[in-house]
C-alpha cells in the first residue's frame, strides 16, 4: 500500500503538500522573537539523494520537486511554494536538483539559536541515517530512536509554550490512523496553543479516507481550536488500489495567513502536477 522508506517517496506530490505547509507555518513562528519548538514524531533520514537509492529508483520525485524546480524563480510561481522551493534550493548547488530536504532539515535550517528541534525515529535504518545527519550539530537537535506518538506524551508542553508539532507517520499499518486520532486528544489538551500538523496519504484503504472527519471531530470536541484541512490529488486511484494519488494535510491552530497562502498555491499546483482530469485540491477551515 505504502512503503514506510521516506527516501522512497522524498520530493514526491505528497512532499510538496506537506512542505510547502510547514514551511509556511515556521515563517509564522519566526516572526516572533520568542524561541520555539518543533517536534516531529516520524522524522525519518532527514536528507535523500534524488540521484541514487531508494528515490532513484522508485522516481517518484519526477511528480513533485523535479517538475517544480525550474519555476523556482518564475514571477507566476504562487508566494508560498516559492518559499518551500528556496528551502529545497538551500540545500543545493547552484541549477543542480541532488538533495532533498525532509522535514528535519528544512526546520534545522529555518529555526534559529535558541530555537529546538526535537525528532523521533523507531525505523532502525531511517534513525541510524537520521544521527548520521546531524551528528556535528551539537546544540539545538535532539534525537530519540523511539515511537514519536509515545514520545509526544513526555514533552509536552515544551518549555517555550510555543512550538509546531509535526505527526507524520508511515500508515503501512491501520493502527497508524487510530494512533493520530488519540495523539491529538491527548496532546492539544497538554499544549492548547500549539500548532499541530497532521500529514495522511490519499490511498485506497477506508481508514485513510475516515480520517479527516476524524480529525475535525477531535478539533470540535476542544475548545476554541481552529483548524484548516488542505488536500492535492494529482491524478485518480488506480484500478487495482495500489498507490499513492494524493495527500491531505490536517493543522489544528494554523497561522492566520496559511489559508490565502494556500488558496493561491493550491490551484496552481493541480495544474502544474496534474496528472489527468481527476487532478484537484480541497482547502477548508473552521474558526471558533
Amino acid at each position: 500500500m505504502f512503503s514506510y522508506r521516506h527516501g522512497f517517496h522524498a520530493g514526491n506530490h505528497a512532499d510538496v503538500l506537506k512542505h510547502t505547509v510547514l514551511v509556511q507555518v515556521l515563517e509564522h513562528l519566526l516572526q516572533k522573537d520568542k524561541p520555539f519548538w518543533v517536534i516531529d514524531t516520524h522524522a525519518g533520514g532527514g536528507l535523500y539523494d534524488l540521484t541514487a537509492g531508494y528515490a532513484a529508483r522508485s522516481g517518484e520525485a519526477a511528480s513533485g520537486i523535479q517538475a517544480l524546480w525550474p519555476l523556482r524563480a518564475d514571477p507566476s510561481t504562487p508566494e508560498a511554494v516559492r518559499a518551500y522551493l528556496a528551502q529545497v534550493a538551500a540545500v543545493n548547488h547552484a541549477d543542480t536538483l541532488q538533495w532533498y530536504p525532509g522535514s528535519p532539515q528544512l526546520a534545522a535550517q529555518m529555526l534559529r539559536e535558541g530555537d529546538h528541534l526535537r525528532l523521533y525515529e523507531l525505523h532502525p535504518t531511517e534513525s541510524k541515517l537520521l544521527e548520521q545527519h546531524f551528528a556535528s550539530v551539537r546544540r539545538g537537535v535532539s534525537i530519540q530512536v523511539a515511537d514519536g506518538f509515545a514520545g509526544l506524551r513526555g514533552v509536552l508542553p515544551p518549555p517555550p509554550r510555543r512550538g509546531l508539532v509535526h505527526i507524520d507517520p508511515p500508515y503501512e499499518v491501520k493502527d497508524d490512523y487510530r494512533h493520530v486520532v488519540q495523539t491529538l486528544k491527548e496532546a492539544v489538551p497538554r499544549f492548547a496553543t500549539g500548532t499541530y500538523a497532521i500529514w495522511y496519504p490519499e490511498v485506497a484503504r477506508h481508514e485513510a479516507q475516515q480520517l479527516p472527519a476524524q480529525l475535525k471531530r477531535v478539533a470540535a470536541a476542544l475548545p476554541k481550536v481552529d483548524w484548516l484541512h488542505a488536500t492535492l490529488r494529482v491524478k485518480a486511484a488506480a484500478r487495482d488500489g495500489v498507490g499513492l494519488f494524493g495527500s491531505g494535510m490536517f493543522v489544528i491552530n494554523p497561522p492566520w495567513t496559511l489559508y490565502d497562502r494556500l488558496a493561491q498555491a493550491l490551484p496552481w499546483l493541480v495544474e502544474t502536477l496534474g496528472e489527468d482530469d481527476h487532478a484537484a485540491y480541497t482547502l477548508e477551515a473552521q474558526q471558533n
